[in-house]
């Protein structure tokens, strides 16, 4: 599982952030079809919410759960669907990824270094706007996940919420932050480029944002009654809880 989980998340960023650069870099051939920055950002969310859907509908998702982000891991734990030791080994197995899924993206050269490689940092609004942007868009992400995972009816549709999650708040949130809402996606970049673009608050923020978001889903009405009970966002079908539970 934990092989899973780096194999996953090391494609969601060479694959994901290779869309970043191609459509967000210098000398982009998208920008003469697309002139407008803020319509160029949507596809790249809707794109790289796409690539997060197709690797949790592959056999990651089957394996592992296809978490492929440490707050992911981090909140299924605090609903006690994970062990300690499952959640810490997960964590660092998306960290690892992370990190190769990265060194590919050298390849772009001059168009990849245009935009650091896809790596996130905050916007001209500053660090607190930056702070703010993730925090919000991290607690969208896992109030809306978990809604999905824990209803009977959503649950099979759960990784069909990323493309349109991700093509709305790149488009809309991105300049402040980047939108990452993931520590490992922020993470890969800046080690590839040696800076660590105020990486902190790439932990900080996405971690107050699941709290609230696991404190929003106790209290909001008809939400709260909803149960979840397997760590996992595909492939529901096979029952790893269980076993989870049991590392």
């Amino acid at each position: 599982m934990c092989a899973s989980e780096l194999v996953g998340t090391a494609l969601l960023l060479a694959i994901g952030l290779s869309i970043v650069i191609f459509d967000l870099g210098r000398a982009s051939p998208l920008a003469t079809l697309v002139p407008s920055l803020a319509g160029r950002r949507a596809i790249t969310g809707l794109l790289f919410g796409a690539t997060g859907m197709s690797i949790a509908l592959s056999r990651v998702g089957t394996i592992s759960g296809a978490h492929l982000n440490p707050v992911v891991s981090i909140a299924f734990w605090l609903e006690r669907k994970l062990s300690t030791t499952t959640m810490v080994a997960f964590v660092a197995s998306q960290l690892l990824g992370a990190v190769v899924g990265s060194v590919p993206l050298l390849a772009w050269r001059s168009m990849g270094r245009s935009v650091a490689y896809g790596a996130t940092s905050p916007g001209s609004n500053g660090v607190a706007i930056a702070f703010l942007g993730e925090t919000i868009t991290t607690f969208v992400l896992i109030f809306l996940l978990f809604i999905f995972v824990s209803h009977a009816r959503l649950r099979r549709y759960t990784p069909g919420l990323f493309p349109p999650l991700y093509c709305v708040m790149v488009w809309l949130e991105a300049p402040w932050s980047g939108t990452s809402t993931n520590p490992a996606r922020s993470l890969g970049p800046d080690v590839i480029t040696l800076a660590p673009h105020h990486y902190w608050l790439y932990w900080a923020a996405p971690i107050l944002g699941t709290l609230l978001a696991l404190a929003a889903r106790r209290v909001v009405p008809v939400v709260r009654d909803l149960e979840i009970d397997i760590a996992k966002v595909a492939h529901f079908e096979v029952d790893l809880a269980a076993e989870l539970r049991s590392l």
